[in-house]
Parts: structure tokens; C-alpha cells; sequence
């Protein structure tokens, strides 16, 4: 893909090239990392169901370990929302944390298109983190992701993915979330996007979170050079 011309004069930062993202392991290993997390009793699950869940899906979808598609598994938000996920996300020693003015994580909803599997547990196929679209807004990254035919990430599913391989969310190359957004009682989309980053300890954020992750929102048409767009090829 190719970015579009700025409409409007910004900085442009130089930044070093992008780590490649560890490939994910298998469905039942994450299933393990997640129960370590504690994951199963958010979402009212015995870590033995848990366990079991996981093993039935990868069984169904095929968990054949192919890196030209991870498989990345994913709780529903029905049963563990990104307010319960986000502070188990970790850099280091640093836990992860929601920022003040999104107290409302959780009515961040799937955007018209992006359908949810059913059950407590589903996979996203081949989620790449979206480098190549830094500098682009959220309103021109959705046309262009769907219309390559994948689907952009939801909230949840990038925690997901950062609980798995944590270095994901890697300085000056995070990443948005706009398969999740917030809609109005009116009908109309709230103007934030969800995306995932490092926080610099300023503002609310509060000196003891610099360097956690954090769960934190940009407007839909503001571009930041640091951000790319997380998607998939599908979800399973």
C-alpha cells in the first residue's frame, strides 16, 4: 500500500526500522500463557474448561503452526473485556493500564463488518501489525485494509496478541485498533480510536506508567508516524 499525500503540515520522525514480530505458538501453548494470566477466572472459566476449549479449537481450525498464517487466540469480549485484559498486559516490570478518559473501553464495539465468532474462544488468521500504514489516519486505513480483504483488529484481539508476544507493542512502531470503535446513542461514531502504544509518563498517564503499555485512543482523522494498523486475514 502506498500512504497518501498529507493533507495537512506535521513532523515527520525518523525512526529505526521496525523489530520483526515473533511468530505466535501454538493454540494450546497460549492457551497456557493465557491461564498463567489468570484469563479463565475473568472470563468464569475453570482453567480445566479453559484448557479443554482451547484444545477443541485448534483441533477444529487446524492449528498446523504455518508462519504464513499464526493463529492468534482471542476470548470474546462478552467474557473478558479490555478493562479486565489490559492490566495483565507487561514490558518488563511495567503493567499495562486503560487511560483516564476512556473509562468507557468496554462499549468499544466491533465496527460495521467485522463479525465475531460465537463461543468463549476464537482465532484471528495471520495478524500482522500494519508498519507499512504509520502515518495514516484511522478514516484512510479502513478502506484500504478491507480492501485488501482483511479485517482490521478489534481492541481485545490486539491485547490478545500483546499478552502472547509482548514486544509487539515495540517504541515508535504501536499500533491502532479500529475494528473496535464506540457508536452515539445518535447513530454516529465517537471520533476515538482505540490503539495500543508505550506510554512516556506524561500528562494523566503519571510518571510510575512510563514505559508500561498502555490502552489509549487517537481522533479518526489524525495521523501519528508511530502507529500502524493492526489487522488479520480473517477470524476463524
Amino acid at each position: 500500500m502506498t500512504a497518501p499525500a498529507p493533507t495537512q503540515t506535521q513532523p515527520q520522525t525518523q525512526t529505526q526500522e521496525p523489530t520483526p514480530v515473533a511468530p505466535l505458538p501454538s493454540i494450546t501453548v497460549q492457551a497456557e500463557r493465557l491461564v498463567e494470566l489468570g484469563v479463565p477466572r475473568i472470563a468464569g472459566m475453570t482453567p480445566a474448561a479453559f484448557r479443554a476449549a482451547a484444545t477443541d479449537l485448534a483441533a477444529r481450525v487446524g492449528d498446523d503452526r504455518d508462519p504464513a498464517e499464526d493463529l492468534l487466540l482471542v476470548v470474546h469480549p462478552t467474557v473478558a473485556p479490555a478493562s479486565a485484559l489490559a492490566p495483565l498486559l507487561r514490558l518488563g516490570d511495567k503493567p499495562g493500564f486503560v487511560v483516564v478518559d476512556m473509562a468507557d473501553v468496554d462499549r468499544f464495539a466491533p465496527v460495521e463488518g467485522v463479525t465475531l465468532p460465537d463461543g468463549p474462544l476464537y482465532v484471528v488468521t495471520a495478524p500482522a501489525r500494519g508498519d507499512e500504514m504509520a502515518n495514516w489516519s484511522p478514516d484512510e486505513a479502513l478502506p484500504a485494509i478491507t480492501g485488501t480483504g482483511r479485517t482490521p483488529l478489534t481492541l481485545t484481539e490486539g491485547i490478545a496478541w500483546a499478552l502472547q508476544v509482548p514486544d509487539v507493542i515495540e517504541r515508535n512502531h504501536c499500533f491502532m485498533t479500529i475494528g473496535s470503535r464506540l457508536r452515539k446513542p445518535t447513530g454516529r461514531l465517537d471520533a476515538r480510536t482505540p490503539a495500543l502504544w508505550i506510554s512516556n509518563g506524561t500528562g494523566r498517564d503519571g510518571t510510575e506508567n512510563r514505559g508500561a503499555p498502555k490502552v489509549g485512543w487517537c481522533w479518526a482523522g489524525n495521523r501519528h508516524t508511530w502507529l500502524g494498523f493492526a489487522s488479520g486475514a480473517g477470524r476463524r
